[in-house]
């Protein structure tokens, strides 16, 4: 049987210093499917068309449609004001089918997530888009696993700046994913981010 390579994650952490969430996918499709090099960079994912719809009511706000690409600028400078921080759940998986479903993935290696908390101390939400993204963190951490478009209270034990490990505690949203293989209307998914946006207080 032939043994599929082990793929480390393609992207650094993005963690600007004033992030208060935190968003957690499972893993980036295979570049074949990008169109630019950062997280939910397939077109045919509806990530940055919901946000663009929430934040600026027009969901093709950071697509460049000359190039069926996503605004690579325009999505960090967002990002960085707003206050959004991103990474996946695994750090190094492998595919044991040639696509980008979540369901053939094989984590190898689960993200640390207090290392990246730790350098965001300002987070207090953490969200996974996707069922396996779900999985990972809630078997990782030992914690109950929020119902789609809901939340629960966790604690990460994260270390303070004498290197202690001390136990911080975040609001973990489990929400619909964007990918148009998940069976729910794009309104309903913009519905269930927008209530979870407002909870955490980035939207009125």
């Amino acid at each position: 049987m032939e043994t599929k390579a082990t793929e480390q994650h393609p992207f650094e952490p993005f963690l600007p210093t004033n992030a208060r969430v935190l968003f957690l996918g499972s893993f980036p499709p295979q570049e074949k499917r990008w169109s630019m090099k950062f997280y939910y960079p397939n077109y045919t994912n509806d990530f940055w068309r919901l946000i663009g719809k929430l934040w600026f009511d027009d969901k093709n706000h950071f697509i460049i449609p000359s190039r069926k690409s996503f605004d690579l600028e325009k999505i960090t400078a967002f990002c960085r004001t707003t206050g959004f921080a991103l990474y996946d759940t695994a750090s190094a998986v492998r595919r044991l089918k040639d696509n980008a479903s979540d369901k053939f993935l094989e984590v190898v290696t689960p993200t640390d997530i207090a290392i990246l908390l730790k350098q965001i101390p300002e987070c207090k939400a953490i969200v996974t888009t996707g069922q396996k993204a779900t999985d990972t963190l809630a078997e990782h951490y030992g914690c109950e696993k929020p119902a789609t478009g809901s939340s629960v209270r966790i604690s990460i034990p994260v270390e303070d700046s004498t290197g202690i490990p001390r136990p911080n505690t975040y609001e973990f949203f489990r929400m619909p994913s964007t990918s148009r293989a998940y069976p729910l209307s794009p309104d309903k998914k913009a519905e269930a981010y927008g209530k979870m946006f407002r909870q955490i207080g980035l939207l009125p």
